[in-house]
């Protein structure tokens, strides 16, 4: 099992130090950079785990690294941090492709859980195709119709195309994607069901993702509709 190896970009020295001293205590190597424009140099170079990029960047901003790396098409995990508790911000930083947001100030102990849960391995036999209606989802390489999903996208779609037409409770669905520190992330999954609504659109398939009022919700296909 190799240590995982993050990006950290933060232009606050003083918290960055004190947060990689307790990252590497945790066996986490971290690349730490201050400036937005090298972060954005190298939050594009394969070999990361994860990238934490804080928001309020001089410059080159982590919504623009945020916006680079996932208009390339990198599936790398993507944690935000803002100083800013806002809901806004959190929203708009899984719309805009991040995986996970944390406000500061945050405990060390946190942003290691979340590293944890967004860096989880999937298990190794994942060289599988699932198919349902007119969807066919690649396993290993997180490619629904060769589209590419996000880690958190993958998770959750994998629940759905496992058990099609079956309900599947956001409560299993959030445990699954953020791991049980995820207690106050209740609109995350809300977040991401919208946005594989728009890629089942883009793909133009007739699967669909239904809300079940106040239970979850399952992958179906409109033709059952009677």
């Amino acid at each position: 099992m190799h240590s995982m190896r993050i990006l950290y970009v933060e232009d606050e020295a003083y918290l960055a130090s004190a947060v990689i001293h307790l990252l590497k205590k945790a066996d986490i190597a971290v690349d730490w950079v201050a400036s937005g424009e090298e972060g954005l140099k190298l939050a594009t170079k394969p070999g990361y785990d994860c990238l934490v990029l804080d928001i309020m960047l001089p410059g080159v901003s982590g919504w623009d690294i945020l916006k680079e790396v996932r208009s390339q098409g990198l599936t790398t995990p993507i944690l935000m941090l803002s100083a800013l508790a806002e809901v806004d911000d959190k929203v708009r930083a899984l719309e805009a492709g991040a995986d996970d947001y944390l406000a500061k100030p945050f405990k060390t102990a946190e942003l290691i859980a979340r590293l944890k849960a967004l860096t989880r391995r999937p298990p190794l036999q994942t060289d599988e195709t699932l198919r349902y209606a007119d969807l066919e989802y690649d396993l290993s390489n997180r490619l629904l119709n060769g589209t590419p999903l996000t880690a958190k996208e993958a998770e959750l779609f994998e629940l759905l195309i496992r058990h099609p037409e079956q309900i599947q409770p956001k409560a299993q669905l959030l445990a699954r994607a953020w791991g049980n520190e995820a207690a106050s992330s209740d609109n995350y999954v809300e977040v991401y069901m919208s946005y594989l609504r728009k890629k089942l659109e883009q793909l133009g398939s007739s699967a669909t993702i239904k809300t079940i009022r106040n239970l979850g919700y399952k992958l179906t296909s409109e033709k059952d509709v009677s």
